[in-house]
């Protein structure tokens, strides 16, 4: 091994000759002449110790041929960053390591400048490294506009051959950036978000197109990501999808993948009695139904008032997902469209499906709590006092809500203020000979509770 570099360090001494030039000043990889040799033999010292994980003593050698010769090879930066990163490990002082990290983003700089054109790892993929790292190793004092400006700009400039790690960060930035001021960012975020999203349909399509299954989970990992803050970010609002999805969905009205995708995004925003939410479900179940389709067409029937066609669809929709979060939306749906027909005991069953898919679903306690008031009459119809009981069950359920689902509990709060108002008063409890204050109570019938008298 010995040999071999120092023939090829001989060689080129023989030709460049007797003038030493550095590589960083005259723009050559190497150098010139002593320079150029001085270059080579660093650069044939650093890589055995780098590789092994010894970066102490990788680091001297590395550091002339990073300052001398820099265009030398990618190996200065491909170990520069495990150099450098050992390097913030080590150091003890917060100013060292600020300025280490500085130095790390320095070196993802000059990649860029030196090798920025390779085609595999190019300047978008050397800036989303850089980017990724940087939100690493600053954690919570990470700058979402630092990283914002970085990736936009290789995102603009790349768009849909952009690297997807690079999409997914700018989208980072730019969710967060929206969470500090919504009112600030909003139209920039709404922009941005469908921006990358068009960016990563297409890098998904082409994907596809090429049978790379690795890479279209990649991508599709990504745009679920991006999705998932959009739907919490407060920013997509019914209207605003509507607007936005209204042409999209005539344009891929056979385009069952996207379809599935909107009505996903849709559903998680909330937004499923839009006209854009009715459409893309007609569309995708003429082409295969999903619980997703079917539910749509549900909720369609179910703002015109077509009670059983809405609760066909939802049965259907039912029998199509394994998904617990879709079918407590579902049960849910059924009981609310039963307490609107004055169905209670119904209402009451399928809140207690859903409480089975999700226990902590405040709504159908609140539900149930709903029904126990409606019907409390049809319990005891000719004992006031033991009618007023009922509603104690009905604020254990509210009380229920507001401690499972913090969603809920400035409603359940409400709710428990007003009800409570309708308990029987001392003197009714201490009259009547069924119960006593502080004794348990069953209520039977389809209410079926026991409660405690207070």
């Amino acid at each position: 091994m010995k040999k071999k570099v120092f023939t090829l360090v001989l060689s080129v001494f023989m030709v460049t000759g007797v003038n030493a030039q550095k590589g960083i000043d005259n723009g050559t990889p190497f150098g010139l002449g002593e320079d150029s040799i001085r270059c080579l033999t660093n650069i044939s010292l650093f890589i055995p110790y780098a590789k092994s994980g010894n970066f102490k003593d990788a680091y001297p050698f590395w550091k002339i041929v990073y300052d001398e010769c820099p265009a030398s090879t990618k190996n200065i930066y491909v170990y520069g960053v495990n150099i450098i990163s050992w390097q913030i490990s080590e150091a003890k002082d917060e100013a060292k390591k600020e300025t280490l990290i500085n130095d790390l983003m320095k070196l993802y700089d000059n990649r860029i400048k030196y090798f920025g054109d390779d085609k595999q790892y190019g300047k978008d993929w050397i800036v989303s490294r850089k980017a990724q790292n940087y939100n690493q190793l600053k954690g919570e004092d990470t700058d979402p506009n630092v990283i914002y400006k970085w990736t936009g700009e290789v995102v603009n400039e790349f768009k849909e051959k952009t690297e997807p790690l690079a999409v997914s960060l700018y989208m980072f930035a730019s969710f967060k950036l929206a969470q500090s001021d919504m009112e600030k960012y909003k139209d920039q975020y709404v922009s941005d978000f469908l921006k990358c999203s068009t960016i990563l349909d297409a890098q998904i399509a082409a994907a596809k197109a090429a049978n790379n299954e690795k890479e279209e989970e990649n991508v599709t990992a990504r745009k679920i990501e991006i999705e998932k803050n959009f739907t919490v970010s407060g920013a997509a609002d019914c209207d605003l999808l509507q607007s936005i999805y209204s042409a999209k969905i005539e344009q891929n009205k056979d385009n069952l993948d996207f379809l599935k995708e909107t009505l996903t995004l849709l559903r998680r925003v909330n937004c499923r009695e839009t006209d854009v939410f009715f459409t893309a479900s007609e569309y995708v179940h003429k082409i295969e139904p999903t619980a997703e389709s079917a539910m749509g067409l549900g909720n369609k029937a179910f703002k015109e008032k077509d009670y059983a066609t809405a609760e066909n669809y939802y049965n259907q929709a039912i029998e199509l997902t394994e998904d617990s979060e879709i079918k407590t939306e579902l049960y849910y749906a059924i009981a609310v469209m039963a307490q609107q027909q004055n169905s209670l005991i119904k209402a009451k069953q399928f809140s207690l499906k859903c409480l089975a898919e999700k226990s902590d679903y405040g709504r159908a306690y609140i539900m149930i709590a709903s029904c126990y008031a409606a019907g409390a009459k049809t319990i005891f119809p000719d004992d006031p006092v033991l009618t007023k009981c009922i509603y104690y069950a009905v604020v254990d359920k509210l009380e229920r809500a507001r401690q499972v689902d913090p969603s809920v509990a400035e409603e359940a709060g409400r709710l428990i203020g007003t009800y409570s108002k309708y308990y029987p008063t001392k003197e009714e409890v201490f009259m009547h000979p069924d119960i006593d204050n502080g004794n348990n109570f069953t209520i039977g019938g389809w209410i079926g509770e026991t409660v405690r008298i207070r």
